[in-house]
């Protein structure tokens, strides 16, 4: 079956970097858009960024400029690079996997990044 596991979580000081990954198994990674979201306590889950088959990225407002979103096909794996942390990019961090033109099917369990002032 299909599985996505996030790792890389963690707490981070203000203004410091974190680089989440999420490793897939179970489907064809390559045919697959993905994607990173994040829920904070008492707000609605978000998409923060997606990259899709052919690597066109797409950021949420709130982190452009300051996330990356990358993918190794090979390793079928994705990445957030998260630079520049702020407090209120405090939340769980869920990867996504879904077929182009689809909605988001599979999901990971969830990595908590907490940042610190």
């Amino acid at each position: 079956q299909v599985q996505l596991v996030e790792s890389g979580g963690g707490s981070v000081q203000a203004g410091g970097s974190r680089r989440l990954s999420c490793a897939a198994s179970g489907l064809i990674f390559s045919t697959y858009t993905m994607g990173w979201f994040r829920q904070a306590p008492g707000k609605q889950r978000e998409l923060v960024a997606d990259i899709s088959t052919t690597r066109i990225t797409k950021y949420a407002d709130s982190v452009k400029g300051r996330f990356t979103i990358s993918r190794d096909n090979a390793k079928k794996t994705v990445y957030l690079q998260m630079d520049s942390l702020k407090p209120e990019d405090m939340a769980v961090y869920y990867c996504a996997a879904r077929i182009p033109g689809y909605e988001y099917k599979y999901w990971g369990q969830g990595t908590q990044v907490t940042v610190s002032s």
